[in-house]
């Protein structure tokens, strides 16, 4: 079965059958827990006793959710979310989840969730506002199009130059976009990732910067001949997405003891294999 075979197969039952796996980053800047019950369900200081607050955006997109639940525990970071849970000691029942948008989950200022969960980019600009967790992916930013455009077939970042290109506003994808691809005209920024698909479709765009994980799903389910033109060349450290908390949490080291926990048992590279994938994307160099 080809590699696009596999992928369109794959966005049919909602990511369930893709796979991948990638390291984590353990370095969180946060002093880890001291004490045998230090992470204890019972001396956590939560938002409100008995519940884990936790946060993402609405939509909440494939293939990090399904079906636009986060509460249905599919998708990557659902199910990382409940996994973490468990290690802290709580039940499914007991994860409340609340709507935040993406740029007000790292904004400056207090939190009225636990940790937040949205494919946020640790970086240290952010860190000056919020707490992460250990990182729980590894990330490549990749180009996607369709077949037949101006930059279906390039294999250079520099054949993008000409490209009219698009991201999410607020994003690494939209960063990258900007100042690594550096494309001739200013890179679009649209409020969520279907606005930027529809754009591509109404051909006033020729690509979208977005993560690898959601590049395959767009392709293969939300464009009609979607192609992945390549992923981005990695520079310096790895890009991660981490737990967002606030600002001197005294969560963080918990949340990073569970998130470092399932990477030593092997559940994050589980979860990957689950629900992601690195098949059939190529290098830009």
């Amino acid at each position: 079965m080809t590699s696009r075979a596999v992928l369109v197969a794959a966005a049919a039952v909602l990511m369930v059958g893709l796979g991948a796996c990638a390291p984590e980053d353990e370095t969180t800047g946060t002093p880890a827990p001291t004490g045998a019950d230090a992470c204890g369900k019972d001396k956590l200081a939560l938002k409100t006793a008995g519940a884990l607050a936790v946060g993402t955006d609405k939509p909440a997109y494939e293939p990090w959710f399904s079906k636009d639940d986060p509460s249905n525990g599919q998708g990557y970071e659902s199910a990382v979310t409940y996994a973490v849970a468990e290690k802290l000691g709580f039940t499914k029942a007991e994860v409340k989840w609340q709507t935040v948008q993406f740029n007000a989950a790292f904004a400056p200022g207090p939190k009225k969730f636990d940790f937040d969960v949205n494919q946020v980019s640790i970086s240290e600009a952010r860190r000056k506002a919020v707490d992460f967790s250990s990182g729980y992916y590894d990330v490549r930013q990749t180009v996607i199009t369709t077949a037949g455009s101006k930059i279906a077939n390039a294999k250079t970042v520099a054949e993008l130059a000409d490209a009219k290109l698009g991201a999410q506003v607020g994003t690494t994808s939209y960063t990258v976009a900007k100042d690594e691809i550096k494309p001739k005209q200013q890179v679009a920024a649209f409020d969520t990732n279907d606005l930027a698909v529809q754009a591509l479709k109404n051909k006033q765009l020729d690509g979208i910067v977005v993560d690898l994980p959601t590049a395959f799903y767009m392709t293969a389910a939300q464009l009609d001949n979607g192609k992945i033109v390549g992923q981005l060349p990695a520079s310096g450290s790895a890009e991660q997405f981490g737990f967002v908390l606030e600002k001197g949490s005294k969560l963080t080291g918990c949340v990073s003891q569970a998130v470092d926990a399932l990477k030593a048992d092997g559940t994050l590279a589980k979860l990957q294999k689950q629900y992601l994938t690195e098949e059939g994307a190529p290098e830009l160099s």
